[in-house]
């Protein structure tokens, strides 16, 4: 069995917003957070696309990439993700072929296909629901532009450039990283076995490119170290709430502390909800947390684990990130 300190460990970041934070001082944040997870050992460092929402400060994730790049030496950074379907291919390529000229060999390039979160945001992008049909062609415009154009046209800097480009995959979108030849990664939104099954079916149908002979899967999950079981759970109340607030109120929330979330009255839907999105989490102490992802290593054979981690307290989530990297990462700088 595939041991945890084979595999390399990356973190995801969705700039989190907390209730009396600003948006501004989210991101700083995001780029504080970034320096100590390369110094922590952590192999990539992304960050993600959210646009008009309330409690997710991270709207333009290739100008916070290029943002964390400038603050850091070593870790690879990218996005998890681009939504592609929101943007112009060439204007992704463009964007990503200056981040690699300037940050050479350190840039990945995660795409995912959702849109807009509600039809006014889709609006403001100039873009509707049914723009994601077009995925395929779109992702086989913006791949073309790193090679030698579309039709006469050229996206400089990036022709030429090598920007590894990562598939943000729920379920059956994993057969379109394998259609493409690029690596894939997934989550257990849809449970594990569902996961699985993808995974497999991905490696059988992978279909090898030029410069992506191999399938690779990136698992992303969410984890929570903290000393006991319950501190850990008690960490995962903030996001579980956001999540069943947007689900009943249309609108994802700044993140609130435990204390108060004990104080907010639930309707039966939302009890519900919010019993739902703490589900599925690995957290805990390192003797519950590492078995945990031992046994998700082992059903997955996954190449590499992505881990997002989000709660109210700050100081906790970045203890969390520390004590995994002590436990996993071998001769991890500045971990213990």
């Amino acid at each position: 069995m595939t041991s945890l300190s084979e595999i390399p460990f990356s973190i995801l970041d969705r700039s989190r917003v907390r209730q009396g934070q600003s948006h501004p001082e989210a991101l700083r944040e995001t780029v504080e957070f970034a320096r100590l997870a390369e110094q922590w050992g952590y192999h990539r460092f992304w960050v993600s696309e959210h646009h008009s929402v309330p409690g997710v400060a991270g709207s333009a994730p290739t100008v916070l990439a290029a943002a964390v790049a400038a603050a850091t030496e070593r870790i690879r950074v990218g996005t998890g993700g681009v939504m592609l379907p929101n943007h112009q291919p060439l204007v992704v390529a463009e964007q990503f072929g200056t981040l690699e000229s300037l940050f050479p060999d350190r840039i990945d390039m995660g795409l995912g296909r959702s849109v807009g979160f509600t039809d006014g945001v889709r609006r403001a992008l100039g873009h509707g629901k049914d723009d994601a049909d077009d995925f395929d062609a779109q992702l086989a415009e913006l791949l073309d532009y790193f090679t030698v154009g579309r039709s006469g046209v050229h996206a400089w800097p990036a022709e030429g450039l090598r920007v590894p480009a990562f598939l943000l995959a729920i379920g059956s979108g994993a057969d379109r990283a394998a259609r493409f030849g690029l690596p894939l990664v997934i989550a257990a939104a849809a449970g594990e076995d569902a996961m699985v099954a993808a995974i497999e079916q991905y490696r059988n149908d992978f279909q090898p490119q030029p410069g992506r002979d191999a399938p690779y899967v990136m698992v992303s999950t969410s984890v929570v170290l903290a000393d006991t079981a319950a501190q850990a759970h008690r960490l995962l109340l903030p996001e579980a709430w956001s999540a069943a607030y947007s689900r009943t109120r249309g609108e994802f929330p700044p993140l609130i502390a435990p204390e108060q979330i004990e104080r907010e009255p639930m309707t039966d839907r939302q009890r519900g909800l919010f019993e739902d999105a703490l589900r599925g989490h690995i957290h805990g102490p390192e003797a519950t947390v590492l078995p945990a992802l031992e046994r998700l290593v082992a059903r997955t054979a996954a190449d590499e684990i992505l881990v997002h981690t989000s709660t109210y307290d700050r100081a906790a989530r970045l203890d969390s990130h520390r004590r995994l990297a002590a436990a996993v990462i071998p001769a991890a700088v500045g971990a213990a």
